[in-house]
């Protein structure tokens, strides 16, 4: 096992060789001392929630890591073939084990972030009983989002994807057509467009949405362990988010009698200096 932790701008950076998987690129950060594993959305990086500086790094030290096509983390040696097959939703585990080796085996909490949230669905799947906290913020994974579903399962939805991913042309003209019938917004427009203007990003769209394709939480079962082992939960919805919004995982909710559900008046894009101050300012 190869182990690399380097020190830079006061905060530590470091990877997890992840065996038949690759390099998982880590940030340090946060002056809380209770650890939190944090997982991002599409195009950042494992730094995205250093903005919450005075809300969840006050009381957390967070573990950020790269999504593999993102950041610093470096698929192994995968055929495009197997990338496509889907990352087995077993080696989510082999996170936390690696994990486990560097900081010894303790207690932890889970954060993420739109497609972030199902690798921290996973691991309450997989570690309840070590688990304090789960933050999820406009989080995919309570509910089947139909447009990633039909891009990465279904034969027309796939060979679609593929075309539109080689293509200068089709890509921007299909985000246009979903701005104009309302399936995304604005924001969501701009954000999108900004990851398909160069052949590159637009292959690692196409990657990164297949290599995550058989990660699918089990949320019944997620909110059984939940229950029983009393993780506390929090989970933020924008109440402008057309892309996983608060509707959309409330059978989740509803079998959480606990957790603690929030509703801003924001939209997709969630991890912002205004939510910050949206956390600092809830009554304790």
């Amino acid at each position: 096992m190869h182990i690399k932790r380097v020190i830079l701008n006061f905060a530590a950076m470091g990877f997890l060789d992840i065996p038949d998987l690759g390099m998982a690129h880590y940030h340090e950060y946060g002056s809380g001392i209770k650890p939190l594993l944090a997982f991002h959305g599409y195009g950042m990086t494992g730094r995205q929630f250093h903005v919450l500086e005075n809300s969840i790094l006050k009381q957390y030290h967070v573990y950020g890591f790269d999504h593999f096509f993102h950041g610093e983390s470096k698929l192994g040696d995968w055929t495009e073939q197997q990338i496509i097959a889907g990352m087995p939703k077993l080696m989510v585990r082999a996170y936390m084990e690696e994990w486990f080796k560097v900081y010894g085996r303790q207690r932890f909490s889970v954060m993420g972030y739109s497609i972030g949230a199902n690798i921290a669905l996973i691991l309450i799947e997989e570690y309840a009983g070590l688990i304090d906290e789960l933050i999820l913020m406009a989080p995919d994974g309570l509910s089947i989002y139909k447009g990633f579903h039909f891009l990465t399962h279904k034969p027309v939805g796939k060979y679609l994807f593929k075309r539109v991913t080689k293509s200068k042309w089709l890509a921007p003209t299909l985000l246009k057509n979903l701005k104009k019938v309302k399936f995304i917004d604005e924001s969501l427009y701009h954000i999108a467009y900004n990851e398909i203007d160069t052949e590159q990003k637009r292959q690692d769209v196409y990657y990164t949405l297949n290599l995550i394709r058989l990660l699918k939480p089990d949320t019944g079962k997620i909110a059984q362990l939940i229950n029983q082992h009393h993780i506390k939960c929090m989970l933020i919805f924008g109440r402008h988010d057309n892309l996983f919004p608060m509707k959309a995982a409330q059978p989740f909710i509803e079998k959480l009698p606990n957790a603690e559900v929030h509703q801003v008046n924001m939209g997709h894009w969630l991890v912002t200096k205004q939510l910050d101050e949206y956390l600092v300012n809830l009554p304790r």
